[in-house]
């Protein structure tokens, strides 16, 4: 059966993508030995700040440095989610201690979590019930510009015209 969840087209600026070099993806963290390898590679300064997430297509979580474009994380392609991901440790394992859907590259959904629990429950990491902090982004229909919607608040930062009640960043909306 045919996979129906959305996924989310780059959004963002074209000279960002286009400086998106092949083997430049996040780390793919497919099971548990993928992050317990990943994980004791990472600094201390390092795992105390988020880290870029993408949920590729095939659903596999790609992880890399805060400061990098989610774009290049996810090697220029579709995504089923991004964001922002922070680990703790727990009782001796790792677990997942906040993760949102903040990427203003791919401006997705908050109903794209499911595609972030499936491939953190993959890896074997332990994670909250959804995301710990949601951005709700929208495009403007009159300047088409991309919002972040605070307080719920649906105007335009930009022109003051209404938001749409529903997600509408990524115009193309294909199917995986």
């Amino acid at each position: 059966m045919q996979d129906r969840r959305r996924s989310y087209g780059y959004v963002g600026p074209a000279d960002v993508k286009a400086a998106v070099r092949s083997g430049n993806e996040g780390h793919p963290i497919r099971l548990r030995a993928d992050f317990d390898r990943w994980v004791a590679e990472r600094s201390g300064a390092e795992l105390a700040e988020p880290f870029t997430f993408v949920v590729d297509m095939d659903g596999v979580l790609r992880l890399a440095p805060r400061r990098s474009e989610h774009v290049t994380c996810a090697g220029g392609g579709r995504v089923l989610s991004a964001g922002e991901i922070a680990f703790s440790r727990e009782t001796g394992r790792w677990a997942v201690l906040g993760v949102s859907n903040h990427s203003t590259g791919y401006c997705p959904d908050t109903s794209s979590w499911p595609a972030v629990a499936e491939a953190l429950d993959r890896a074997g990491l332990g994670h909250p019930p959804g995301f710990t902090s949601e951005v709700v982004f929208r495009r403007c229909l009159t300047c088409q510009e991309h919002n972040i919607v605070r307080e719920n608040y649906f105007v335009c930062v930009f022109c003051e015209n209404d938001l749409p009640a529903l997600w509408n960043v990524d115009s193309c909306d294909e199917r995986p």
